[in-house]
């Protein structure tokens, strides 16, 4: 009976453990697409459910403005508490940290603001269902 010997280099065990990784992620991506395709496909043949509905686009219309209007308000909150305690603060890193959070909050709101008026623009080139019929500029 052979008994199992150690690899002489221990990097490619690890080398081929994530060969498997890489391999199996390619399959799942794989069966994914393939599913995608199969399940999509009789839902693109219907007539556009949304834009047919009597209320539901003015109602996500509504929706977007109210989550967009919240937003921006969170950002004028978030501002300013993070500004008053930067006065207050006398570490160094701890303002700096204040800094990185301010910043963080204005990419958040301006990426709240401009993925409305991006979708409506790119959904309407790429004939989008949701993007005919549903304007989700905020103003």
């Amino acid at each position: 009976m052979a008994q199992p010997t150690a690899p002489d280099n221990p990097d490619s065990s690890a080398d081929d453990a994530s060969a498997r990784i890489y391999r199996r992620t390619q399959q799942a991506a794989l069966i994914v697409v393939l599913f995608s395709v199969v399940a999509v496909d009789p839902v693109a043949a219907q007539e556009n459910a949304v834009c047919s509905a009597d209320n539901l686009p003015s109602m996500i219309e509504g929706f977007f403005q109210l989550t967009t209007a919240l937003g921006i308000i969170g950002l004028v909150v978030v501002w300013q508490a993070d500004s008053l305690l930067e006065m207050f603060t006398i570490d160094r890193e701890q303002k700096e940290r204040f800094k990185r959070h301010k910043r963080s909050a204005m990419k958040s709101a301006v990426v709240l603001v401009v993925l409305g008026p991006l979708y409506t623009v790119a959904g309407s080139m790429m004939s989008l269902p949701l993007a005919e019929c549903v304007n989700l500029v905020p103003w």
